[in-house]
């Protein structure tokens, strides 16, 4: 019985991250907002373990930060980390597709990216499931080079990264631009053309930190 109920509690604890998490994404939950532990045991019925469990998965994530006599809250970013989270992106993906340009052709598979192209598109107006797609058809990239270390350091920027990304997706117009350059660097590979495929992901990824840059100067 004791067994069952740690499974459940795991089982729950990472339900509650997504919720979490999910605040964190719509702006429900902002950056300093202080995560109250009772509002979570309250709508879960649960007592504060699995909510704590939670708390610290999304601190491992770079999501929550825990400080003595404040608790948890959101992790807010300096304008200066949040460019290093984007370049470092960029650069990660920068080596990818030199990895990739070195593979025999035979290893250069966008099958899995191409299956994420319709489903971004009936995602364009929904800028966190927008996000989310666009993450994983990133990842696939990333996959492809068989690197563990390339894919660890990449994972590794996780749900900060996807946070931003969201923030540059807030409009329609740049989901659609989106999509239409992940068509484009998808057609590149299966062509083995990864020179050009490598500067339009280059272009894509620099556009992402410009809208970023621009989103961060109408706060200030």
């Amino acid at each position: 019985m004791k067994e069952q109920r740690t499974i459940d509690n795991n089982s729950l604890s990472h339900i509650i991250a997504e919720k979490i998490t999910e605040q964190i994404m719509t702006g429900e939950l902002k950056p300093g907002e202080k995560v109250v532990e009772t509002v979570y045991a309250d709508e879960f019925g649960t007592s504060r373990a699995p909510i704590r469990e939670a708390l610290y998965l999304l601190t491992i994530e770079g999501l929550i930060e825990r400080t003595p006599r404040k608790g948890a809250t959101v992790k807010g970013y300096t304008e200066a980390e949040i460019y290093d989270l984007l370049e470092i992106r960029m650069m990660l993906e920068a080596l990818a597709m030199e990895r990739i340009a070195v593979m025999p052709a035979e290893e250069i598979c966008v099958d899995k990216m191409e299956k994420l192209i319709p489903e971004m598109e009936k995602a364009e107006q929904d800028n966190i499931e927008y996000a989310k797609l666009n993450q994983e058809y990133h990842l696939a990239l990333i996959e492809m080079t068989k690197s563990e270390i390339i894919k660890g350091m990449y994972s590794r920027l996780g749900l900060p990264l996807l946070s931003l990304q969201r923030m540059t997706f807030l409009e329609e117009k740049n989901t659609h631009k989106s999509v239409r350059e992940h068509r484009l660097i998808n057609k590149l590979l299966r062509e083995h053309n990864v020179a050009e495929a490598k500067d339009v992901l280059q272009k894509h990824n620099a556009d992402v930190i410009e809208r970023v840059k621009s989103k961060l100067s109408k706060k200030e």
